[in-house]
């Protein structure tokens, strides 16, 4: 578990518009937003990450650059992509199980459609020094932190200045 206050692991992933994205070389205003996503047979995944897309400006507007990332292969990130409404998300695909755990991601082993193994959701609001702001982590598809409560509390946040809680 990456307790907030502290320096998470440094990610550098391939896009599926064949870049690379690097969390180290971001410089957001105000936090990176990484959206870890169980992958393409989520169809709760789907509707989450179509959420993110309606509401990307609002966190672009707040400094906030945002990222989604899955274990899929390269060919079903693409269709995914290619599928889904979420044109202007950057998607990065292949992280690794193991490196997925380093962040406190739950795995799963597939059942019927599903990848053999995948990791379960999470949502990591990072300083762009790197340090972990805030987390939420899910052990199943469902429960998902809510795109409209996450704005008002960046705005909260940024308002107030309030401190990263959790560290203790």
């Amino acid at each position: 578990m990456i307790k907030p206050r502290t320096k998470v692991p440094n990610i550098s992933i391939d896009l599926v518009n064949d870049t690379k994205w690097n969390l180290e070389e971001q410089d957001p205003k105000n936090f990176s937003l990484i959206v870890f996503y169980r992958g393409k047979h989520c169809p709760v995944c789907k509707k989450y990450l179509e959420e993110l897309q309606s509401k990307l400006d609002q966190f672009t507007s707040r400094g906030v650059n945002v990222i989604a990332i899955s274990a899929n292969t390269e060919k079903l990130a693409k269709a995914t992509y290619d599928e889904w409404d979420i044109a202007d998300i950057p998607v990065g695909f292949e992280f690794p199980i193991e490196k997925a755990k380093e962040w406190g991601l739950f795995a799963s082993k597939g059942i019927k459609e599903e990848p053999d193994m995948f990791f379960e959701p999470g949502l990591f609001l990072i300083r762009p020094d790197g340090e972990l702001y805030c987390s939420s982590v899910q052990t199943m598809p469902f429960a998902r932190p809510d795109f409209d409560d996450l704005l008002k509390a960046i705005d909260f946040i940024l308002d107030k200045d309030y401190p990263a809680r959790g560290e203790a």
